[in-house]
């Protein structure tokens, strides 16, 4: 490419808080994000309508590229990220951040002093994510296993460990 020009600006995805009609394309996001556990199209509609308040689409061009269901957790001041997508068609853009840094910043979030979710040790893209967001916004990340793959799976599925980042501001009132 000549010096003088300059490379085509990628366009960011519109970040909004979804609505039921979007469950049918959350679903098919989520579908197409392997190894993403699918719920079923109805779950996606009632977190898009009930829970719209603490998720998050990435949307443009009319196309859902990424999602994130959370909601906060009753009695703790923390919230709870149940599930990242983001389509191929937007992977090196840093969404994931984006998206995340978009819900705490959000205030029905105003109350969280913590964000947590769960991963299972082998869920590397996971694993990078929340880090390099926990880095980015100087929180501390800790993790231990929650839900066991033979006390809660019945031995059908991996170990989740509940990973939590301790937001700055909850840090420094702790100290």
């Amino acid at each position: 490419m000549p010096k003088d020009v300059t490379p085509p600006r990628t366009r960011m995805p519109l970040l909004r808080k979804p609505e039921a009609t979007d469950g049918a394309m959350i679903w098919e996001l989520v579908r197409s994000c392997k190894p993403l556990d699918e719920n079923s199209m109805y779950c996606n509609i009632v977190q898009a309508e009930h829970f719209r308040d603490t998720c998050v689409v990435a949307e443009l061009d009319g196309e859902i590229l990424g999602w994130i269901s959370g909601h906060m957790i009753p009695n703790q001041n923390a919230f709870f990220v149940w599930q990242v997508a983001v389509s191929p068609k937007a992977r090196g853009l840093g969404l994931g951040k984006k998206m995340l840094h978009h819900l705490i910043e959000r205030d029905e979030c105003d109350e969280a002093h913590s964000l947590k979710t769960t991963i299972t040790r082998d869920n590397d893209a996971s694993w990078g994510l929340f880090r390099s967001f926990a880095k980015m916004i100087g929180g501390d990340l800790s993790d231990e296993p929650h839900y066991t793959r033979d006390e809660h799976f019945g031995g059908k599925h991996a170990t989740e460990h509940m990973v939590t980042i301790k937001f700055p501001e909850a840090l420094a009132k702790a100290a």
